[in-house]
């Protein structure tokens, strides 16, 4: 009864522009897998991105940090607008109708309530270390989890084509971007950091090579710690060095493979 009140107090308030919308893809890596925090709507058997209204006293960066913070706890977390989405049939889904809303809710839906216009949304992505994240779902959603980007859940719209183009982005950010800062913990191992470059670039990289770049150019620390992962694999732990990694990404040469 309290997400039927909520859902309705949405559909009538004036609190919200109603053309605008941000989407802000959630990105988190654990397991040897970069994942995404989606939510599943009340009464809706599809999932979406993280995302929301605009309220008109936000800017629209502000309500993506805000989105990000009801579903994460934590502020100052990185985040970049990637580009924005709108077509006229963008906002039409099967089930996502005033007569299927009415019969679910017991909510009288107006047939040209504003939640049905033509929206433009706005795409963020947003990184945070998996370990860190207390999910929360909103008031309206049956459910808040993470999926791997490689298998996701059946999505509403164009959702799954705005990860996708996230993720596009983050290929093209990662050698100017602290992408690599942002989702490893402050101690990781090497499989680890060269696992996450190969899954978000989408090909395979030269082990060798590839740690040998980052620790000849000083980005990476090679730690006295090792970390227990098997009765005869204890690889040893990095850490970046931040002012070297800075550096990298100012030239873009060092983080590009």
């Amino acid at each position: 009864m309290k997400n039927l009140k909520r859902q309705e107090a949405i559909f009538n308030s004036d609190e919200w522009l109603h053309n605008v919308a941000v989407d802000n893809v959630i990105f988190g890596y654990s397991g040897r897998e970069l994942k995404v925090l989606l939510q599943q709507p009340f009464v809706l058997d599809k999932w979406t991105i993280t995302g929301g209204y605009i309220k008109k006293t936000e800017t629209i960066q502000e309500a993506a940090k805000r989105v990000a913070f009801e579903r994460t706890g934590l502020k100052k977390l990185f985040f970049e607008q990637f580009r924005s989405f709108g077509t006229p049939a963008r906002n039409t889904d099967a089930g996502f109708n005033a007569k299927h809303l009415s019969e679910l809710t017991g909510i009288k839906v107006p047939a040209d309530l504003w939640i049905f216009d033509y929206f433009v949304s706005v795409g963020f992505y947003t990184l945070t270390e998996f370990s860190k994240v207390e999910v929360k779902k909103g008031e309206i959603e049956t459910d808040c989890r993470w999926w791997p980007v490689n298998d996701l859940p059946k999505m509403m719209f164009d959702h799954k084509m705005i990860v996708a183009e996230a993720l596009k982005a983050l290929r093209l950010h990662i050698a100017h971007y602290p992408i690599g800062y942002e989702l490893l913990p402050e101690k990781f191992t090497l499989p680890e950091i060269h696992n996450l470059y190969e899954t978000i670039l989408g090909r395979s990289l030269d082990d060798r090579n590839f740690s040998k770049r980052l620790i000849a150019a000083g980005i990476l620390v090679k730690l006295d710690e090792k970390r227990q992962i098997g009765a005869h694999r204890a690889p040893f732990l990095y850490q970046f060095n931040k002012e070297k990694y800075d550096e990298g990404l100012k030239s873009g040469v060092v983080l590009a493979f």
